[in-house]
């Protein structure tokens, strides 16, 4: 049997056993109804069936750019073939995600150098097949499976992108890859407003790596390449808004509210002085305008004295009163928040956004299960219920395992072509939900994974030599 032939039967394998995977989820644990998910559904339905993109309110159709098209787009593409059928979408993403899984391999192949790319593609695609988190996913009527997809194909496009030299007369505008990397930013802006992110990394490479004057025109040549497919997209849904809504919103507004909704910053700007774990977030931000926030559910660390405490048990209290955040309340909540950035900013802008960058990494990532993710205090979570602490547990490791490998990866393929562009990726993302996001939600993170499984695939194809070296201290840099 040739290389060739046991190389494809590995990956046959391998996505077998991430088709089963998969199935596994959407047959014993399919979330449905959960989040945004009726939303979406209901987006997706009134535009295929009474060809207006929004929703019902108060007995009327009303067009709404509160959500970006491009998932409801997905949703309606699957329904027109299979109608109104959750399990249809999440089958249609098991297929999308098994993709994701030979771009990741791609990814991995490209970081390699070239005599170790069979190697790291394989690893790449064993990780990304068997990674139970993106599997998890694809299980619930959400846009991650998409946008994951939709980022792995951006970064490969990135990566080749970087390892092209352009002669000095190449002409070729529509197939340049920076102009693709845009196009594929701007499909997945359209998913997720924040996709572009992996664009803002590469532009921040591409400042490193041609700061020289010499090198201005083509930085200037791939930024315009790189802007132009990332506007390409949004035109048409800006044109959209502008017709029908009289604003120009190439994307969707920043707190997803509908037209004419008021947002309560102050109560926003509040939370984030002190929330960073996302069981915070049910306490307070998901209960806004639905339910009463009990002062005594808070935690100690949302208040910096008893004073404090009172005065916040009594905004709340007139909130619980009639379920309504009004004006004058939100703004006693602003003031909090301006006091307490006064007596600690380190807390504010650097404290709780690495606790949150740290909540949404190190995590068993059971959201979508029913599991309740505790492990501590491990005895007596071990007492309440055995299962949901092992289960809890393997989770948890095997996050942890993901990203020790891609830290060990991330070593190993310092100064490779694209190694940067990865990192930066990684760091702006994180950076960006930590800081700016009020929910710290662990599902932000998930469309880092084909860059995470891509350096951790990097560890698979370290040669055995070298690893034997690393073992035993002798390792002396990095291998060529």
């Amino acid at each position: 049997m040739t290389v060739k032939t046991l190389m494809r039967a590995n990956a046959a394998i391998a996505i077998f056993a991430g088709l089963l995977l998969r199935i596994f989820f959407v047959l014993r644990f399919p979330a449905t109804g959960s989040g945004d998910s009726p939303f979406y559904i209901q987006l997706a339905w009134n535009w295929l069936r009474r060809g207006t993109y929004g929703a019902v309110i108060n007995g009327r159709l009303v067009p709404l750019d509160t959500r970006v098209p491009g998932y409801p787009a997905f949703l309606a593409a699957v329904f027109a073939v299979a109608g109104r059928s959750q399990r249809a979408v999440m089958l249609a993403q098991v297929v999308l995600d098994l993709g994701t899984c030979f771009l990741v391999a791609l990814l991995a192949a490209r970081l390699a150098p070239r005599n170790r790319r069979p190697r790291a593609a394989m690893a790449g695609l064993w990780l990304a097949a068997l990674c139970p988190f993106t599997a998890n996913y694809t299980a619930v009527v959400l846009t991650e499976t998409l946008v994951t997809f939709l980022t792995a194909l951006g970064l490969l496009v990135v990566l080749e992108a970087y390892a092209e030299t352009p002669a000095p007369d190449r002409t070729r505008v529509v197939m340049s890859p920076w102009f693709l990397a845009g196009i594929i930013g701007g499909l997945g802006a359209l998913v997720r407003p924040e996709t572009p992110l992996l664009l803002v990394a590469a532009a921040v490479v591409l400042l490193v790596r041609w700061s020289s004057p010499a090198d201005w025109p083509k930085l200037l040549r791939a930024g315009v390449l790189l802007t132009s497919g990332l506007v390409l997209p949004l035109v048409p849904w800006a044109a959209r808004n502008w017709r029908l809504l009289g604003e120009v919103e190439f994307l969707a507004p920043r707190y997803a509210n509908l037209p004419g909704e008021w947002v309560p910053l102050g109560f926003h700007a509040w939370t984030r002085t002190w929330l960073w774990r996302c069981g915070d977030v049910y306490l307070t931000l998901w209960k806004l305008e639905d339910e009463p926030i009990p002062p005594d559910s808070l935690p100690a660390r949302a208040f910096d004295s008893p004073a404090e405490r009172e005065r916040v048990a009594a905004l709340l209290g007139a909130y619980n009163d009639t379920l309504n955040l009004a004006p004058e309340i939100d703004r006693g909540f602003g003031e909090i928040a301006r006091e307490r950035t006064a007596r600690d900013p380190f807390r504010t802008y650097f404290g709780i956004p690495l606790l949150r960058s740290l909540a949404m990494w190190f995590t068993p990532r059971v959201e979508l299960l029913p599991f309740s993710g505790q492990l501590f205090p491990l005895r007596s979570e071990w007492e309440y219920d055995r299962e949901d602490l092992v289960v809890t547990l393997l989770l948890f490791l095997t996050n942890c395992a993901y990203v020790a490998l891609a830290l060990g990866g991330a070593w190993i393929a310092r100064g490779r072509c694209g190694w940067a562009f990865l990192v930066v990726f990684l760091l702006l993302r994180t950076l960006f939900f930590a800081s700016f996001i009020e929910t710290p939600e662990p599902r932000y993170v998930l469309e880092c994974f084909p860059a995470v499984i891509a350096l951790a695939a990097q560890v698979f194809s370290f040669p055995r030599a070298a690893r034997d070296e690393w073992s035993t201290g002798r390792f002396a840099g990095n291998v060529p």
